[in-house]
């Protein structure tokens, strides 16, 4: 039975809150719609899922398909966690609403290009998009309140990972979701600020800048993986190319190597794969990658 269970009425009209549905599509799997935007918890490989959205789809939730959506947003632990990323989502729209963002046509320059439009967050906190990037320009009295370590001297903030430097410096013209992921993107791009900012020192696996750093600092003398394909010649091994400390300019020199191909596929390492000299072998053979080819 593919009931629909609301957390709130499809038609809410409360200031800027979107209404929550969720059901089971055509297939099975549990959906969602939160105004326009449309949810799934999809099914993957080795019994996972996946959160994928997708944009208005005319259809009742029970006749969605898998492919009604094409964004891909992360693994989801269980039927509980997708109803908390939906009602997270719920709330990010109710208070982006209550923002009230304006948008206007905009051909300022910008570091990306023309501006193809702009998000005018407050007076001086403005989001430009362009044709290939885009992000923030501070006028210079807001900028001068952006954290020293954070603040750009042009005032222009890439929307990647800059812009989380002026969330911090004001949280007001942003949502709930939007400061926390902030605050992670300053953790993990740009640790020293954040360390400064909150007075702390950062514990192993809470920054992902800083626990590359680190690996690259303890395998400075390991041939570290930079390279892979399946190999032709050597059935059921992944040919590899290695450098020293994982040096891309092989300043030291450069090495292949074959690696089992289950192993490589399964141990790969967060930042790059380790070759055990006693385990794997150097090969010089012939080779499938085609810089390599005699």
């Amino acid at each position: 039975m593919n009931a629909i269970l609301q957390t709130a009425p499809a038609d809410d009209t409360s200031p800027g809150f979107p209404g929550v549905m969720f059901g089971r599509s055509r297939e099975g799997f549990p959906v969602a719609l939160v105004g326009d935007n449309a949810f799934a918890m999809v099914p993957g490989k080795d019994s996972r899922h996946y959160l994928a959205t997708g944009w208005r789809i005319a259809r009742s939730l029970d006749e969605w398909a898998r492919s009604d959506f094409y964004g891909h947003s992360g693994e989801l632990a269980d039927e509980a966690a997708f109803r908390a990323r939906v009602e997270e989502n719920a709330l990010h729209q109710q208070q982006r609403a209550a923002l009230d963002r304006r948008e206007i046509s905009s051909r300022a320059h910008t570091p990306w290009g023309t501006s193809q439009g702009a998000t005018v967050h407050a007076v001086g906190v403005v989001f430009h998009s362009t044709a290939s990037h885009g992000g923030f320009h501070l006028s210079p009295e807001r900028n001068a309140k952006v954290h020293p370590l954070l603040r750009a001297g042009a005032a222009w903030y890439e929307e990647d990972c800059h812009w989380a430097a002026v969330a911090h410096a004001f949280p007001e013209f942003f949502t709930d979701s939007e400061r926390a992921s902030a605050d992670s993107t300053i953790r993990n791009w740009y640790p020293e600020a954040w360390e400064a900012i909150h007075c702390k020192v950062m514990e192993p696996g809470q920054s992902s800048t800083e626990d590359e750093r680190e690996f690259y600092k303890r395998h400075a003398d390991d041939w570290i993986v930079v390279s892979a394909i399946r190999s032709d010649q050597e059935l059921g091994f992944t040919e590899v190319v290695a450098t020293m400390g994982g040096d891309r300019a092989g300043t030291h020199g450069t090495r292949r190597y074959l690696v089992p191909a289950e192993e490589y596929g399964t141990s790969g390492g967060r930042f790059g794969f380790i070759i055990d000299e006693n385990r794997h072998r150097r090969y010089d053979g012939p080779s499938s990658f085609i810089g390599w080819q005699r």
